[in-house]
Formats: structure tokens, C-alpha cells, sequence
């Protein structure tokens, strides 16, 4: 084997200087249909090797604690990558061993055999082995035609085709293992990055997936015209609304004694001058204007440090916009006030008009309620924010986007 694949290894190294330029529309088709069968071949050549060192325990005898964290280690892949490898190398070598064909043979991508071995198996549980081979047979046909996710909703009817006579009912054992698997994976991993962010993969089950889309969806949309933002940009910020949310209800479970809150520790002399930065209990560095930002919500706590390191303010209460006081701004402006945008009050900050690092007041008159996106947007753009002379918030658009400046207000919270 190993000969055989040096010798690939060679052929496919002389490909890829080729020049695909010159080649015809018909032979870039042809060149590409050749590439994909190639891959997926060779996806099954790795899957059983991989099943052989897993069975000979060669991950122990090179002193890693499991094939997976010793794949993770080899090929330089993620953890849940291994994992998947790991698992879907058993069942092509334990199930039914037309899958494992199908895939050698280039007419079912990986993703693909996730899907039909799972199917199988469920398909040999409930109906016996002669309705597992025929499901094979009608889910590689499938798989000509439909990626894995449409493949995965179309098995779940498999016996109508195969065994219409108990269809039903192993309709129903085809859910519960649905659920099982769904349950058995579900995972989320924060990866810290090198510059202090988070990289944040998941594997839902379908109950938290229908909370997510549930919760993120409303707050992804565009909050206006002027939004600029991307749908992935949208849906990061309304995880953020969401944390936000969950941590201004003050009924998340205590954290080594202390509530679950934010820590955003600054210098004095950094917060008031706008000359330095700030550090989150969790080590991660933040710029000047977002320690400000933040210390505008109650949900932040600032832990305001002298020269010499000492805690001179730890967040006290009358410095921040809650209770009765949160509950006036929340009749005054009842939602985002930026114009334009529908956020509720639930999903607002208490923003200090005049921030109370210069001296700014904890009042409702220096007070108005904005959305996270327009949170950011009033300390990091050229829009100004006043209360008018009937005490509402109006909003002033820099010069570049109205030469006149005309004051604008949120109408949207006030129709009828």
C-alpha cells in the first residue's frame, strides 16, 4: 500500500503545476470530476488505516492517552476532526460494508457515508438485514443527486421504499436514534486565538439549535438602512445581545462565589484621560473605547485602579443606570432610541449621554437607552447624541452623511 500510494502521491504532485488554463471547459469538468473521485477514495483508504492503528492501540504505544488526541497531534487537525475521523472509521469497518465500497469507490463523498452508515445501521436494527441492503442501494442513488444534509432528511423515510409495510414505526425508531446521535455529539469548543479572541465551534442538537435560531435570528437582522454590517458580523453581535441578556438578569449561578459578571480592571488616570486600555478578568487586553463603552452598563463591573494598584471604585451602584433609574429611561425612550431601529428595551444598554468618567452625571437626563450595534456606533462615529427640550433623546448624523445636521428621533417605539 504504501508504494502504491507514493506512486499516487507522484501523479497528483505532477498535477497541480499543470496548466489548467489551457485545458477545454469539458476537460476542466472532466479534471474536476476525477479530483473529487480521487479524494473520496482516498478518504477511504485513510479511514482504514486509521480503524487498523486505532485497533493495534499504536496511539498508547506512542504514549498519547487516544487515537484521537494522537491524530490531533499527527495531522496537525482539530480535536472534534480527529473525533469525527475516529468514529466514522469504526462504523464503515463494523456496518455494512457496501458503504465502505461505495466510498472507495468514488460515488459517495464522506460526508455522504456519515449519513448512509448511520441510516444502515438504524435500517438493519428495526427491519433486518435484506431492508438495510436495499437502503444502501436506493441512499447511494440518493446520493448522485443530494448533498449530506438533504440526503440526511430524505433517510429518515428510507423504509418507504424498502419496507413500507413497518415504515412507520421505524420511522419512529429512526428519530429516537436521530436523537441519540444528536445527543452523543453535541459539543462546543471556545479556542482561544493568538490575538486573545475566541474561535467558537458547536455541534447543536436539535432542541438547542431551535433555541439559538430561536433567540439569534430576530436579533440578526439589519437594524437599519445604514447598517453595514455582514450576516455573519449580525449574528455575532446578537450573541453578544443575548450573553448580555442572560447576565443582566442577575439569575445566572454564582461563579467561585462571586455573581457571573464582567471585570474590566483600568487605571484612573487611563479611563478619565482615554489614554490607556483595560484588562477582563479573563486576561483578554481591550482598547480604551471599549473599557468605556462598557462601563456604561450595569452588567459591567469596573474595577477602577489607582497608580499603585489599589481599587479606589469597584462599580458602585449610584454610578450605574439600574433599578428605578433604568426603569424611568425605560418608559421615557421604551427601546433603542438611535433613529430608525426596533430593539427592545431588554436588549438595550443604559448609555451615560455624557460619559461619568468626565464628570457626566447618573441621571435620566444624561441618560438614553441604545442597542448594542448602536452602543458601538454612538463611541466610535462622528454621531452625537442630546436630550431636546421636551427631555427625548435626538440624535445629530455627522456632516459627511447630512451637511445640514438635522437633529433626528426614533419614531418607530412611539407609532400607533
Amino acid at each position: 500500500m504504501v508504494e502504491e500510494l507514493a506512486q499516487a502521491d507522484a501523479a497528483v504532485a505532477a498535477c497541480v503545476d499543470a496548466a489548467a488554463w489551457a485545458l477545454s471547459e469539458q476537460d476542466l469538468i472532466a479534471a474536476l470530476d476525477a479530483a473529487h473521485r480521487l479524494e473520496q477514495r482516498l478518504a477511504a483508504v485513510k479511514l482504514a488505516v486509521i480503524r487498523e492503528l486505532d485497533g493495534r492501540g499504536t496511539a498508547t504505544a506512542h504514549r498519547a492517552s487516544s487515537t484521537v488526541v494522537w491524530l490531533r497531534e499527527r495531522l496537525r487537525l482539530t480535536i472534534a476532526a480527529a473525533r469525527r475521523l475516529v468514529d466514522l472509521a469504526a462504523v464503515l469497518d463494523t456496518g455494512n460494508p457496501g458503504v465502505r465500497h461505495a466510498l472507495a469507490d468514488g460515488h459517495i463523498t464522506v460526508d455522504q457515508a456519515r449519513v448512509i452508515a448511520d441510516t444502515i445501521d438504524t435500517a438493519h436494527t428495526v427491519a433486518g438485514p435484506e431492508a438495510a441492503d436495499k437502503s444502501l442501494g436506493v441512499l447511494v442513488e440518493w446520493a448522485g443527486q443530494f448533498d449530506p444534509t438533504l440526503l440526511r432528511k430524505l433517510s429518515t423515510r428510507i423504509l418507504d421504499h424498502v419496507a413500507p409495510d413497518i415504515a412507520d414505526a421505524a420511522a419512529e425508531a429512526a428519530l429516537d436514534a436521530e436523537a441519540r446521535r444528536a445527543t452523543r455529539d453535541r459539543h462546543l469548543t471556545l479556542s482561544t486565538l493568538a490575538d486573545g479572541r475566541l474561535r467558537l465551534t458547536a455541534t447543536l442538537d436539535t432542541e438547542t439549535a431551535g433555541l439559538l435560531r430561536a433567540t439569534i435570528d430576530p436579533l440578526s437582522a439589519p437594524s437599519g438602512p445604514d447598517d453595514e454590517r455582514s450576516p455573519g458580523q449580525r449574528r455575532h453581535d446578537a450573541l453578544r445581545d443575548v450573553c448580555r441578556l442572560a447576565l443582566r438578569t442577575g439569575e445566572l449561578p454564582e461563579n467561585g462565589g462571586d455573581p457571573a459578571q464582567i471585570v474590566v480592571t483600568t487605571s484612573y488616570d487611563g479611563l478619565t484621560g482615554q489614554l490607556g486600555g483595560g484588562t477582563l478578568d479573563t486576561g483578554l487586553r481591550l482598547t480604551p473605547e471599549a473599557v468605556r463603552r462598557l462601563a456604561c452598563d450595569a452588567a459591567i463591573l469596573p474595577a477602577v485602579l489607582n497608580g499603585a494598584g489599589q481599587v479606589l471604585d469597584l462599580g458602585r451602584q449610584r454610578r450605574l443606570i439600574t433599578g428605578p433609574l433604568r426603569r424611568a429611561l425605560v418608559l421615557r425612550d421604551r427601546g433603542c432610541a438611535f433613529p430608525g431601529c426596533d430593539r427592545p428595551p431588554r436588549w438595550c444598554d443604559a448609555h451615560h449621554i455624557h460619559h461619568w468618567a468626565n464628570g457626566g452625571t447618573t441621571s435620566l437626563d444624561n441618560a438614553v437607552l441604545l442597542c448594542g450595534h448602536h452602543h458601538r456606533h454612538i463611541h466610535h462615529s462622528d454621531w452625537t447624541v442630546r436630550l431636546a427640550a421636551d427631555g427625548h433623546p435626538e440624535f445629530t448624523p455627522p456632516a459627511w452623511l447630512d451637511p445640514e445636521q438635522l437633529p433626528r428621533r426614533n419614531h418607530y417605539h412611539r407609532r400607533t
